[in-house]
């Protein structure tokens, strides 16, 4: 309107044509929508497109007031932009409504908005303390009207504050009244008469709820103090007091202490005492405190003069209510004697297993005064497995009460006790000491329930292996423990020839060198015997490990050396590199490490031709065969074990780098160690001729005996378990060769041996039997097995 001023008067009637072109729209909502709620379609409802509403640059005219709503100019609607409170924007009035413009430019036009705020129940009635106090005297007549705060709501219609209640109703009762104003005042009223003596205190609970949905409440609490009225008398506790004073008790000794009781409070409730009437003589003898009611003598009494005294008491309070009681006091006689007792039969020492109610100790009580002065009761100290009895007047036995053990106590203090019934009551005491003999009840018991002991191997005999140790809970000799090795056996042999056992120490020590390859472990039986009458003992297993030592070299069993014959393997010299001759086969009967075999060339005929695999001894060609290699070819191998220190045995290889048996034998007959094989050189070159004349009959014979082995190997696998694994000949090497490994009974005394069956690319020649059998026949493999030998499976992986 500034603006508008500012214009020549020839424009004002233009601009007012599109001023009062305006529309009005109103909206309800209701308060506390979240912010982006939608409140309306403006543009709809104004009829305006939203081009225009960009064009115009529309906009919402608040002036000062808070911006809660604002115009999506995008989509043409008004939304929440800030949370509406309607009791903080509008407070108690209503309706509640924000009135906004909307202007537009290009023209300017003009557009009043309307938006009611509804109230929603989002307010609980609330009272500004949450306490009020009230004293209240308990002569307040019923009807009586105590006003209480109002509770206020700051909602408004159904939302508001619509009524109340009190909780409990058992002495009030709640009235409402409608003021002027339209607010309601509420009254508590007094319906029952109140008693302070039953409750002096009553807590109320003041409940203001609301219309709404959900409805909402709120409380105050009220306390009500009851204030007292003398409406009560004192009750003395006791009707009759009786008491008992003994002759020549000094002044000031308290007789008897009366007491009553007032229902009131303050100095209705206060009460004093004061002695109505007594017997002649007794005014000057006994008082009464004012306050406190205590009894109290002021001289001294005389049972012979008086045995008996009456006094009345009278109770009041401040109100003039009184009540009274008596007070019977009896003199008694002076206690004067303590009670005397005298030992009459003692036992210093018990069995522990002796039964209960056992007799331990006689004793006899006196007291020489008369009355309950004279009556003696008896007593011993508690927690102990004893108690005492009357056995007659004046007598008691001290007997045992339940099972004795001397492990847990060895020893007894028990005092006697022995009380009159006199006021105040004498007594004596003596104290009784009692030993506990043991008894052998209780058996060794070892410190672990079996024990596992660790020996290495080829040990000294003699030596210390471990102690066992057992504990016995008894005294002296019961509790003395010897060792005992119980008789059994270990594969046949008794135990006492593996180990022994000190009967003292329970130290066990072996007896014998042990062999880890003969025995790995063994075990036993330990009993520990105490020296009781009869005695007890317990047993506990004890298990010896023994522990490998490298004290065995490898034992190669292929190839087979002897002397009296030549293993030859054949190379023929069409082989290319990397061709297998053979494989050296040991074992070493250690275990773990120390059987860990590796397998090194040490001499050879021309290094340059041959090597041996280092973990399966395979012998392979390290180049390629030509013909100027010779044809008797002789490797030494050595096989080590990885035991510290190690271990190694060496194998002699003879190797015929051949196409054919005519060439080898040309130039094997000097491979011979025997010395007898030597002298007759001549001998062996006319065999060797005729061997080659009869070569047909020859691989005849050969492959015939082949066949037949292989039958027979077969047969003997099917008839026995022990594995009997055929060798494969080098040309024709499984993935998986199997060797049989054949000992005697004594595998210490005497050589392994290898069976092996005889194949076309192995030569063996027997220059002993060459000369014997002029048909010039080939040894049977058959004949290299011994009919006793032990037959074990080994099992060698070849990687290809």
């Amino acid at each position: 309107m500034w603006a508008l001023r500012r214009l020549p008067n020839r424009n004002l009637l233009f601009f007012c044509h599109y001023i009062f072109l305006h529309g009005q729209v109103s909206y309800s909502i209701p308060e506390e929508m979240a912010k982006g709620s939608l409140v309306g379609n403006i543009a709809q409802d104004l009829g305006l497109d939203i081009e225009r509403l960009k064009s115009g640059k529309a906009r919402i005219y608040t002036g000062d007031s808070a911006e809660y709503i604002e115009l999506n100019k995008e989509r043409g609607v008004l939304l929440i932009k800030e949370r509406i409170d309607r009791e903080a924007l509008c407070g108690e009035t209503t309706p509640c409504a924000l009135h906004r413009q909307i202007l537009l430019e290009n023209p300017l036009e003009f557009y009043s908005i309307t938006i009611e705020i509804t109230d929603i129940n989002d307010n609980s009635p609330g009272f500004k303390k949450n306490e009020m106090t009230f004293e209240i005297s308990e002569s307040s007549q019923t009807g009586t009207r105590f006003v209480l705060d109002r509770a206020v709501d700051n909602d408004v219609g159904v939302n508001d504050l619509q009524n109340y209640t009190l909780k409990p109703t058992n002495h009030f009762i709640l009235k409402s009244h409608i003021l002027p104003d339209g607010s309601k005042n509420v009254e508590m009223v007094l319906q029952t008469p109140l008693d302070r003596e039953k409750q002096d205190q009553i807590s109320l609970i003041l409940t203001a709820l609301d219309g709404g949905e959900p409805q909402l409440s709120g409380t105050m609490r009220i306390i009500i103090t009851v204030l007292d009225a003398n409406d009560n008398a004192p009750v003395c506790s006791q009707a009759v007091y009786k008491a008992s004073v003994t002759e020549n008790a000094p002044k000031g000794t308290t007789v008897a202490t009366v007491s009553a009781t007032d229902a009131d409070q303050g100095s209705y409730g206060k009460v004093t005492y004061s002695i109505s009437n007594i017997v002649e003589g007794g005014a000057e003898l006994f008082e009464v405190d004012h306050d406190d009611g205590v009894v109290r003598l002021l001289g001294h009494v005389d049972y012979e003069r008086m045995k008996k005294y009456q006094i009345d008491i009278q109770a009041r309070d401040a109100g003039g209510l009184i009540d009274s009681c008596k007070v019977i006091v009896d003199v008694s006689d002076l206690n004067d004697n303590k009670p005397i007792i005298n030992i009459m039969s003692k036992t210093n020492a018990i069995l522990e297993d002796s039964v209960s109610g056992t007799v331990v100790t006689i004793i006899n009580v006196q007291d020489s005064d008369s009355g309950d002065n004279g009556k003696v009761e008896c007593s011993i100290n508690e927690n102990i497995p004893f108690t005492i009895k009357s056995t007659s007047n004046h007598f008691y036995s001290l007997v045992t009460d339940s099972d004795l053990d001397r492990e847990r106590d060895s020893e007894y203090n028990i005092s006697v006790t022995c009380s009159d019934e006199g006021v105040p009551s004498l007594s004596s005491s003596v104290t009784l000491t009692l030993q506990i003999s043991d008894v052998n009840d209780n058996a060794p018991v070892f410190e672990r329930s079996s024990y596992e002991a660790y020996i290495i191997e080829n040990n000294t005999p003699g030596l210390s292996i471990f102690t066992v140790k057992a504990r016995d809970a008894d005294w002296n000799q019961n509790a003395r423990v010897s060792y005992i090795l119980e008789d059994s056996s270990v594969n046949g042999v008794p135990v006492s020839s593996y180990v022994s056992v000190s009967a003292d120490s329970g130290v066990i020590h072996a007896v014998r060198s042990f062999d880890y390859e003969q025995i790995k472990d063994f075990q036993f039986r330990v009993k520990a015997q105490d020296g009781g009458s009869p005695p007890l003992s317990s047993n506990v297993t004890v298990k010896i490990m023994i522990q490998d030592q490298n004290d065995n070299a490898p034992q190669v069993l292929y190839p087979v050396q002897t002397s009296s014959s030549l293993v030859a393997e054949m190379v023929p010299r069409s082989a290319d590199v990397g061709y297998l001759v053979t494989k050296v086969v040991a074992v070493d009967v250690d275990s773990g490490q120390n059987a860990w075999l590796s397998y090194k060339l040490q001499k050879a005929t021309d290094r340059a031709l041959f090597e041996v695999g280092l973990q399966n001894g395979e012998i392979r060609t390290i180049r390629q065969v030509n013909d100027k290699d010779a044809v008797k070819q002789r490797l030494t191998v050595v096989v080590e074990d990885n035991g510290q220190p190690s271990r190694s045995a060496t194998v002699n290889v003879n190797v015929a780098v051949a196409d054919s048996f005519p060439e080898v034998l040309s130039e094997f007959t000097d491979f011979t160690h025997d010395k007898e094989y030597n002298d007759n050189l001549t001998l062996y070159l006319v065999l060797a001729l005729a061997v080659v004349s009869f070569l047909f009959i020859t691989c005849l014979v050969v492959i015939i005996s082949v066949k037949i082995y292989r039958w027979r190997q077969s047969r003997i696998l099917y008839h026995s378990n022990l594995p009997v694994i055929p060798y494969y000949p080098p040309r024709t090497l499984q993935h998986v060769y199997n060797y049989e490994v054949c000992r005697t009974t004594d595998s210490r005394k005497s050589d392994c041996q290898f069976a092996r069956p005889c194949s076309q690319n192995v030569l063996i020649m027997d220059p002993i039997r060459v000369t014997e059998n002029t048909n010039t026949e080939i040894q049977s493999c058959d004949s290299l097995v011994p009919k006793w030998f032990i037959a074990e499976s080994f099992t060698f992986d070849v990687l290809n």
